[in-house]
């Protein structure tokens, strides 16, 4: 079953089209890799199908409805340095901030949102710390709150913004058996990532873009060097091609 599709989606900004003709649709129970070169069009495809940035043809359709931005069933864990993390904010209060659109400008969060974001924070592991100033964070802590951030929402679909950049090994075993529980529980992740091998190999689902999608397929059948050649625009004796010799 589809939650969420993409459909014929062109994107222009600063009068060139940054994303033309995306065709993507994600089910139920997938997590899908969104891989491609820097300037590939990989965030401004997220921020499509959150609504935030303007469609000039196509559609983004989340349970067969328009998207309409803070509103929709769409978790976004954005990359770190987009969350202000000098502001005077408690964890918890930071995670509630992923519940804005649901409870209003001009509405204190019930009991509901609190349990909400307390089962979010328990989900990552961070329930202890739910008091603490972000300020005093680590780097792994600090994904984790923006991970549990977006959980907050209980959303149907999830969208992670290079959720691995800059992470030790321990943190990023923990945050892939996260992502890969939440879509065996019936949510559609969709992750870009510049760890392809990673994507290969916990990944249901691969979509190549630059500007366009370029191959959508499960890792076993992307075993051929041609698509990735066409996604980032290299020759046949790219280092890059040596990860498919791997699989």
């Amino acid at each position: 079953m589809s939650v969420l599709e993409v459909r014929g989606v062109t994107v222009g900004l600063g009068g060139r089209t940054v994303l033309r003709d995306i065709d993507l649709t994600l089910g139920l129970g997938e997590l899908t890799g969104l891989i491609g070169p820097n300037g590939a069009g990989k965030t401004t495809l997220l921020r499509s199908i959150l609504g935030l940035v303007r469609v000039a043809s196509g559609r983004v359709l989340v349970d067969g409805r328009p998207v309409r931005p803070r509103r929709s069933p769409v978790g976004y864990v954005p990359q770190r340095h987009e969350f202000a993390w000098d502001f005077p904010i408690s964890v918890e209060n930071a995670v509630m901030t992923g519940r804005s659109g649901r409870i209003g400008l001009l509405r204190r969060p019930g009991v509901d949102d609190w349990r909400a974001v307390a089962a979010a924070l328990e989900r990552v592991g961070m329930s202890d710390l739910a008091r603490r100033p972000v300020g005093e964070l680590s780097g792994g802590q600090r994904q984790r709150v923006l991970v549990a951030r977006a959980l907050a929402l209980q959303p149907r679909v999830l969208l992670l913004d290079e959720p691995f950049t800059g992470l030790d090994l321990p943190t990023q075993e923990l945050l892939t058996g996260l992502f890969q529980e939440l879509a065996g529980e019936d949510k559609a992740v969709l992750m870009t990532t510049h760890d392809l091998l990673g994507a290969l190999d916990t990944c249901t689902r691969i979509a190549l873009l630059n500007r366009t999608i370029v191959a959508d397929a499960p890792p076993s059948e992307l075993l051929d060097p041609d698509p990735w050649m066409r996604a980032f625009g290299v020759g046949e004796n790219s280092p890059l091609l040596k990860i498919l010799k791997v699989m």
